[in-house]
This record gives structure tokens, C-alpha cells and sequence, in this order.
């Protein structure tokens, strides 16, 4: 990694910290390698991208619906999905200090002790184990699940029977999947604990590739939504030996952070290989009949992945300026942790707070929006530019005469008058989807 580059990921974790996107995890004790959590910014910002991609990919469209499942299954469903037999990485350890790396990432000499002698690989599994009950043992072990996709699967007949979708149709799911990674790293772009949106597009076999395609473009055009910098997204197809157990075609989409090029998203072809296993493994009929032509079939599935945590990261790296006087981030409006400011031009003066309180407390109904009175104008500028705040409302004597204020532009800086009664108006014309 260049200097200038590792400049840039130290400026963004720093930004991270210093404004509450995001603090490193359990940090009073120490932290913990790799844990990171979402300060009071980061979690609007996050929550904004996960309801803007369930309002593009599930509200906005006929064909999808949602599924929120247990983080815990029962531990047969990880067997029937090939989970507790592929799904690990190789890994090799230093002779000398015992520190572990992935085969395939491992460095000339020891990181730790310069040691120079390794391991041959062996297979390391990436579920993460717990016990239910209060016996540990092998009756009580189950697993944090490591993908959300297989409750999708073990919940398509609930699903098939109570919605009555017909194929093709999705359904989606966000939250948290677990993964022991061995050689987690840069920031919140791999970690053990992450967030996943991703969902099971259920299609006929013969025409998989037609849906592949539709949905390949479906993510570019995200990607575009959320305000990626396209030229530093690539496809990146995988080599038929490279596949994971259950796709017969995948895609990464890669991003080129300031750490390299790797992957952001993934998009599979799983043929019907879950829910055959599954049928076959739980005795349950898990086909779909064509309530038209009568044929019974399993069907395959197109799986676009988009991970939560590397959205934000592009989006931060991508939003992320250094202007003359000022850091600012240029996100898009609908992501923005703030809407709006309100500040009082003078903080002395009642009549000026009084207002300003008024019009926060009356745009809080429709949109998040910061109260800011603290030092001169241009600092609050300045302090809501670096947070990604699209516009700013100043309340002056003028609005007290004529009741309009300020409105200054974060990206052009531009200010003009607009009417107190036209404000949510105002600050609702940029669509959250194009």
C-alpha cells in the first residue's frame, strides 16, 4: 500500500472516530481485534443504506418479499448445506510463534516474529460454535450462522404457501452472519461479526442465465444509487476451480480500496443445489408447481450478495474530499446521517434560538435534523460538511421579518432564501431512488 493510500484509510478511520461513525470495539478494556461498533453517525448511515436497498430491491418491486430468521438454526440445516464440510480456508502457522495466516495470504516471513518457517496447510472450518442448554457438549452444539442465505431456503415452502408468489420471485433478508476468518483486517472491510443484504431469486432452470444477467446489471445500477465511484468498480469472474461448493457461476464485484483491489460484492448461480439438499435431508417437499402448465420442478436460484459493512466503507471512500478550507463528505442526500442543520445566526440572541427551535422541531417530524448553535457560521459549516450534512438553515433577523432563511448547498457552498413553510418541500426534492 502506497503512503498516500494508507494516508487515505488512516484519514477515514480517524474521521470514523472523531465524529461517531464508527469506534472500535470494547475499547475500554483494550478493544478486541477486529470488533467494531457503530457510533450514534454510523448507525444512521448504516440504517440508511439498509432501508434505502430494502425500499430499491423489496418495496419498489412486485416480485420480492422480506424474511427476518433466527441467527441460530438447528445445527442439521449447516450440515444439509455442505457448511460443516467446505466451508473453511486453508491455514498455516509459524513455527516459531504460532501465529496463524490464510495459505493463499501468506507473507515471506513471520509478521509477528520474522520467522520464516511454516506449517504445511490444512483445512481451518469457519463456522463459529456455541452450545444451547447448560451442558457443553457435542449434543448441545449448534453454530452463529455463517451465511443469512439458508434460512431463505429452509423457509421457502412457509413462504410459497402463504404469499402465493410465482416464480420467478425473491426473497430477501438482512442481518448479521459469523465467520472464525482467519486473517481479519483493514478497518470494517473483514471481520468476524458482519451484516449481510442479500436475496434468493428463485427462477426456472432454463432461465437462469437470462436472470444472471438482469441481475448483474440490477447491482451496477445500486452501486450507481449509493454513489460508489464506478471507476473504481470491477467483475471480476471466478474460475470454475475457485467456485464455492454450491455455484455453477459467480461474479465478484470488486472495488479498489486504498488497501487494493478486492472483493465488495459477490452474485452466484446456486443451480438447485440447497433446496435439493435440503429436501433430500429433511423429508420435506420443497418443489414448485406451475399453477398454469401443472409442471413440478425445484428451482434454481440467482443469489446477488451485498455486504453491509463494505457498502458503507465504498461509500465513506467514495464521499471522502479534502477541499482548500475543508474536509467534506458528498453523500448522497438519502444516506446522509443529517438531512439538515438548523442553527440560530447568533446564539446570544432569544428571538434567533427561539425560531431556529421551532423550525428543527417542526422538520424532526419528516427527517433527522441537527440542532447546532455552538462557535461562529462558517465552523458549523465547516463541523456539518465533515459529517456528509447536505444542506445547512440559517435562521437570521431577516427570517424574523419576512419568515424564509438560508439554505447553503454542502457540495457547491451556494446559499439562497427559501420560505419556512417551503423547507420540507425543499429538502424533499432529491428522490431517495432514481
Amino acid at each position: 500500500m502506497s503512503n498516500e493510500k494508507n494516508e487515505l484509510m488512516d484519514k477515514i478511520i480517524s474521521l470514523c472516530k472523531r465524529r461517531g461513525f464508527i469506534f472500535p470495539g470494547s475499547e475500554i478494556y483494550g478493544g478486541l481485534a477486529n470488533s467494531w461498533d457503530y457510533g450514534p453517525l454510523g448507525v444512521e448511515l448504516q440504517k440508511n443504506i439498509k432501508n434505502l436497498w430494502w425500499k430499491y430491491f423489496v418495496h419498489g418491486r412486485d416480485d420480492m418479499v422480506g424474511l427476518d430468521a433466527a441467527l441460530i438454526m438447528n445445527p442439521k440445516v449447516w450440515e444439509a448445506s455442505g457448511h460443516l464440510k467446505e466451508f473453511s480456508d486453508p491455514l498455516v502457522e509459524c513455527k516459531k510463534c504460532h501465529t496463524r495466516y490464510r495459505a493463499d495470504q501468506m507473507p515471506e516471513k513471520c509478521e509477528q516474529c520474522k520467522g520464516k518457517e511454516f506449517t504445511a496447510a490444512k483445512q481451518f472450518n469457519l463456522m463459529l460454535k456455541t452450545f444451547l442448554g447448560p451442558a457443553e457438549d457435542s449434543s448441545s452444539l449448534a453454530y452463529l450462522r455463517g451465511e443469512i442465505a439458508q434460512s431463505m431456503f429452509v423457509d421457502f415452502k412457509n413462504v410459497l404457501d402463504t404469499m402465493r408468489k410465482k416464480i420467478p420471485f425473491g426473497i430477501a433478508s438482512q442481518g448479521k452472519a459469523f465467520r472464525n476468518e482467519i486473517t481479519p483486517g483493514n478497518f470494517i472491510f473483514r471481520t468476524r461479526e458482519f451484516n449481510l443484504m442479500e436475496f434468493e431469486y428463485f427462477v426456472k432452470e432454463s432461465e437462469w442465465e437470462t436472470w444472471f444477467e438482469y441481475w448483474r446489471k440490477e447491482m451496477l445500477l445500486w452501486l450507481k444509487e449509493i454513489g460508489a465511484d464506478m471507476k473504481k468498480v470491477h467483475e471480476h469472474e471466478i474460475p470454475t476451480e475457485e467456485l464455492a461448493h454450491y455455484s455453477r457461476r459467480t461474479i465478484d464485484f470488486e472495488f479498489d480500496y486504498p488497501f487494493g483491489r478486492k472483493e465488495l460484492y459477490g452474485l452466484a448461480y446456486r443451480t438447485d443445489f440447497d433446496l435439493k439438499n435440503h429436501m433430500e435431508k429433511s423429508g420435506q417437499d420443497l418443489q414448485y408447481t406451475d399453477a398454469e402448465t401443472n409442471e413440478t420442478f425445484i428451482p434454481h436460484v440467482i443469489e446477488p450478495t451485498f455486504g453491509l459493512d463494505r457498502s458503507l466503507l465504498v461509500v465513506l471512500l467514495s464521499a471522502y474530499h479534502e477541499e482548500e478550507e475543508r474536509i467534506v463528505l458528498k453523500l448522497k442526500p438519502a444516506l446522509a446521517p443529517y438531512k439538515a442543520a438548523v442553527f440560530p445566526l447568533l446564539k446570544n440572541k432569544p428571538e434567533l434560538v427561539k425560531k431556529a427551535q421551532d423550525i428543527y422541531r417542526n422538520l424532526q417530524k419528516d427527517f433527522n435534523v441537527a440542532f447546532d448553535d455552538r462557535g461562529n457560521i462558517g465552523k458549523r459549516y465547516y463541523s456539518q460538511d465533515e459529517i456528509g450534512t447536505p444542506w445547512c438553515i440559517t435562521v437570521d433577523f431577516e427570517t424574523l421579518e419576512k419568515d424564509d432563511v438560508t439554505v447553503r448547498d454542502r457540495d457547491t457552498m451556494k446559499q439562497e432564501r427559501v420560505k419556512v413553510n417551503k423547507l420540507k418541500e425543499y429538502l424533499k426534492h432529491e428522490q431517495p431512488i432514481s
